[in-house]
């Protein structure tokens, strides 16, 4: 298997993905909301912090479900540390419910603000300026937040030179035969093979999650 042929295979099939996608809406006369997805060249806290959020809320469901929560959330302006903190949990369940789990969401959300506002006074600009080593293994040690959803958060919200591993990208392996027992040797398997290139290592998952959306395409191998 060679991810980098399988990355330049899949960009030519799909193009750019332009993730992660800042989210906005309208609402028209008869009440319809419709979701607007834009790129952002340059990230501000906002942004930085939407993105975080929306890698919490997809543990296990699909984007467009995150889509509608982080689109509630929008409307009532609570997206910052301090108002997710401060919002009462009952209505905080309610607006991620679209995410599923959202008892279990609802407080992860809290305890990432809670731990943000508590070591960087809310500025995830303050935390990612730390070595690649030093943020994954603290945000490890946040409530709820594993792996996949660390690796996330520092590739897309950090723009670090980390690649992360989802379900997606564990079945193109064993599509092409190759199995690990841990995320850990998946991860390194990639980084390994692939340029350190964070523009690569960010393309390449989104690209990984459309092939892996596409029922026709994962039947087979890609080289």
């Amino acid at each position: 298997m060679n991810p980098e042929k399988i990355y330049k295979k899949l960009l030519k099939k799909y193009g750019p993905q332009d993730w992660w996608p800042i989210l906005g809406f309208k609402i028209s006369s008869d009440q319809d909301i419709k979701i607007l997805r834009k790129k952002v060249k340059v990230f501000s806290e906002k942004n930085m912090f939407e993105i975080c959020m929306g890698a919490i809320l997809t543990q296990n469901t699909n984007w467009q479900n995150v889509e509608k929560a982080i689109i509630n959330l929008k409307k009532e302006n609570l997206l910052s540390p301090q108002k997710i903190l401060n919002c009462h949990h009952k209505h905080l369940k309610k607006l991620v419910r679209p995410s599923g789990y959202f008892n279990v969401k609802a407080k992860k959300l809290k305890m990432f603000s809670k731990w943000l506002l508590g070591n960087y006074q809310g500025r995830l600009k303050k935390f990612f300026k730390q070595p690649l080593k030093e943020c994954r293994k603290e945000l490890l040690k946040v409530y709820g937040i594993g792996p996949e959803t660390a690796d996330s958060i520092l590739l897309y919200a950090g723009r670090k030179k980390n690649f992360m591993i989802d379900a997606y990208t564990v079945r193109l392996c064993k599509k092409h035969g190759i199995e690990f027992k841990s995320y850990d040797q998946y991860k390194e398997f990639f980084e390994k093979r692939l340029p350190w290139s964070n523009k690569i290592y960010n393309q390449f998952h989104a690209l990984i999650v459309r092939w892996g959306q596409n029922k026709t395409s994962t039947h087979k191998k890609i080289d």
